[in-house]
């Protein structure tokens, strides 16, 4: 905060002096300034002591003199302030005072400066075309201009400047206001504001613009009052807390305004603007004289007006706040952060930036309840500022994420490791957390701005991959990666619009009679040019997207047009598999989508099969459960793929409901290479029958892989031995072979 200007002592003596309302104590009226320009020395003496001693509107008179023209030009390069400017027409040239006037007028650009032309010779210049063509106040003979006239002719120019003068403070005032409302900043949006309050107020009362306002917009304490415009002997206060504002009339005054909740008009006028609870401004001006009903009353309406502006621009504050602020713990939030590392961030050499997530913080709030968890994020907040210092940048990016920029040694992973050692006491209970982090040395770095925070995003998922509660820096490899799947998901939404994904279908056989028993339905991309892109390289993207909800409507779809031509040509009994993502299972459409799907194919339920890996069946069991029965209604079987290659509990094996268990491909390679492939491929199939399901294998590419799973007791199978993966129009005229 900047030190209090000189001139803030000299006020606190002339307004805490108990007699600061008589007049010996009251500043010296600013007086009205009149330029005599005039080649004739008597004219200047006559002028001034014509006028000596008297006032206009309550102000002395000062003179300033020119004796020519060239003389006016330098003066009025270095003077302002000018009220009016009595010329003589003829000097040192027959037009040199309208020359002047055109100088005044079209290259100072003076419009409010009043101009009195005197000539000694009547009827040189056409009174009435000199008047209309340039602004002029009079046009009289110097023998006309008697003492008293002469004061007349200046009383009138004055008052018309001094209408002039507020008209423009008016108008600059409405501006202010006006261009408030648009301002970017809050508090530029709400000082330019309260600028504009003080200049049309002293407009309106015909005074100096000079004045102060506070505002009070987040509560009602005194501490969260402050000046936020000032004009004028006022303007050393400025952005000061009104509480800490050592001139006591001042103080004392707004904060009775604002505890009133009322205007005040007793010696200086203090108005009232309110718009609700917590939400006030005060306008403070010396008037330097009582005002009458009159101007109480226009003061009134004024303020009416006035508060509705106030609480326009009050709210646009606040939404500017909620737009770059976390109103939770106070600090800034995602969008303030990408732009300090957008357009604030001049020397990147040295800076590291950080994300640090704090671990499974989810499953706190569940456990607790949310006011617990934010709780949480307070206590971690106030920690993590405190060990990093104030020259660490912190913004609140995400639900449970902190980005952190700053030097290198602070931003670090032993500082983050160091900031989650201790426990946390939140509300009397002490909690152990733990965070991961993801950082970017910027030197390192030739991303900016948002990118930057990709980066760090990409290094954090890396680290979280590896171990929680680790740190992982971003590299340039790790960039490479997630650029092409990003690229890599760009061109799959790109193929599913364009028609480049189609599905194949691979026969299933009893592996007795080789007959076949059906198909699986299997996702393919082929790209534009011709590239085949494998499906464990895009499949996982379009479940991490989303992207797989309408590329599996598209696939069951096809599957079911499929079935039903399958039956058409002859094979009633022709099973179809489709496979299941658990993204799929969780859309709260997924069994709508298949009911529609079966009924617009007009197939039934009993000939599809739907396939979920051994995962899906494990991760969330009761979701797993109640789809599955619903998927059951609809007459669908249901097969576990991959089986083996997860960690089933048998207990919940038993509750699912379904059909048949397929051995991973791997495990039919393995059967008869080594004795763990063989025992597990003997397990599944002796779990299979235990528990009175179908065994069903991949992958079977020789008569002895056959030969051997018929001696297990597998009973059906799928592979290159029977038939690849084909189109729906090879598999027609492959079943017809």
């Amino acid at each position: 905060m900047q030190d209090t200007p000189a001139v803030d002592d000299d006020l606190l003596e002339l307004l805490d002096d108990p007699e600061q309302g008589s007049d010996e104590h009251r500043p010296p009226e600013r007086p009205w300034r009149i330029l005599i320009v005039d080649d004739d020395g008597d004219v200047h003496k006559a002028t001034e002591l014509a006028m000596q001693g008297l006032t206009v509107e309550g102000q002395p008179l000062v003179f300033l003199h020119a004796t020519s023209a060239a003389q006016a030009r330098q003066l009025l390069a270095s003077e302002d302030d000018l009220a009016v400017v009595l010329l003589d027409v003829v000097m040192e040239s027959e037009d040199a005072g309208l020359q002047l006037v055109r100088h005044i007028r079209d290259e100072l650009g003076l419009d409010a400066v009043r101009i009195v032309l005197r000539t000694g010779q009547p009827g040189y210049a056409p009174e009435i075309e000199t008047v209309q063509t340039y602004d002029i106040n009079d046009y009289k003979t110097k023998s006309e201009l008697t003492r008293t006239r002469l004061y007349t002719v200046l009383t009138a120019a004055v008052r018309s400047y001094r209408q002039i003068c507020a008209l423009e403070a008016n108008r600059r005032g409405l501006e202010m206001i006006v261009e408030s409302s648009t301002s970017l900043s809050r508090m530029r949006g709400l000082s330019r504001f309260a600028e504009g309050v003080v200049t049309q107020l002293c407009a309106l009362l015909g005074i100096l613009p000079e004045g102060l306002v506070c505002a009070q917009t987040h509560g009602e304490s005194p501490d969260e009052v402050r000046i936020v415009a000032a004009a004028g002997q006022y303007s050393g206060l400025i952005d000061r807390p009104l509480a800490q504002v050592k001139i006591a009339a001042v103080r004392e005054r707004l904060e009775r305004c604002l505890q009133e909740q009322r205007s005040l008009y007793d010696g200086v006028t203090c108005l009232y603007f309110g718009m609700g609870p917590g939400r006030a401004m005060a306008a403070l001006v010396d008037v330097g004289r009582e005002l009458d009903e009159l101007d109480q009353q226009l003061l009134r309406a004024f303020c009416s007006n006035i508060a509705v502006g106030f609480e326009n621009v009050v709210l646009y504050s606040q939404l500017l706040d909620q737009a770059y602020n976390d109103p939770l713990l106070r600090l800034p939030n995602r969008n303030r952060f990408v732009e300090l590392l957008d357009k604030n961030l001049k020397d990147p050499s040295g800076v590291t930036l950080a994300l640090i997530d704090i671990d499974d913080f989810s499953d706190i709030n569940d456990a607790f309840g949310h006011h617990f968890g934010d709780q949480v994020l307070q206590a971690a907040t106030h920690r993590m500022s405190e060990m990093l210092g104030g020259d660490t940048a912190m913004a609140r990016v995400g639900a449970d994420t902190f980005g952190v920029l700053g030097e290198h040694a602070k931003v670090c992973p032993e500082t983050v490791q160091a900031i989650f050692a201790e426990p946390f006491i939140v509300a009397g209970e002490r909690l152990q957390l733990s965070a991961t982090t993801g950082l970017v040395r910027l030197g390192e770095s030739k991303a900016v701005g948002s990118e930057l925070l990709l980066d760090a995003q990409i290094a954090l998922k890396r680290a979280k991959q590896q171990q929680r509660g680790s740190s992982q820096y971003f590299s340039a490899a790790m960039g490479s990666d997630a650029r092409e799947r990003f690229k890599l998901l760009k061109g799959l939404r790109t193929g599913f619009e364009e028609n480049q994904l189609f599905v194949v279908y691979q026969p299933q056989v009893d592996l007795d009679t080789g007959r076949v028993i059906g198909a699986e339905a299997l996702l393919r991309w082929r790209t534009d040019e011709g590239r085949f892109i494998p499906p464990d390289q895009f499949i996982p993207l379009a479940e991490q997207s989303g992207l797989i909800i309408p590329i599996g409507e598209f696939v069951m779809r096809a599957a079911c047009v499929q079935l039903k031509k399958m039956q058409a040509l002859g094979h009633r009994e022709f099973r179809m598999a489709v496979n299941i993502s658990m993204a799929q299972f969780r859309h709260p459409g997924f069994i709508d989508m298949l009911a529609r799907s079966m009924g617009d194919c007009s197939v039934i339920g009993e000939n599809i099969e739907l396939e979920i890996t051994e995962s899906m069946a494990m991760e969330d069991a009761d979701l797993v459960l109640r789809v599955l029965a619903d998927i059951k209604r609809l007459g669908f079987s249901v097969a576990i793929d991959d089986f083996g290659t997860g960690f089933s509990s048998l207990s919940q094996l038993r509750q699912l409901q379904v059909d048949r268990l397929k051995i991973d491909r791997a495990f039919v390679q393995e059967a008869q290479a080594s004795s763990a492939g063989s025992t597990i491929a003997q397990m599944v199939v002796n779990l299979g029958h235990g528990l009175g399901l179908t065994v069903i294998a991949e992958g079977i590419e020789t008569e002895e892989q056959r030969q051997y799973l018929i001696g297990l007791g597998c009973h059906e199978g799928q592979g290159w031995l029977f038939a690849k993966a084909m189109p729906a129009e090879e598999l027609e005229a492959w079943m017809t072979r």
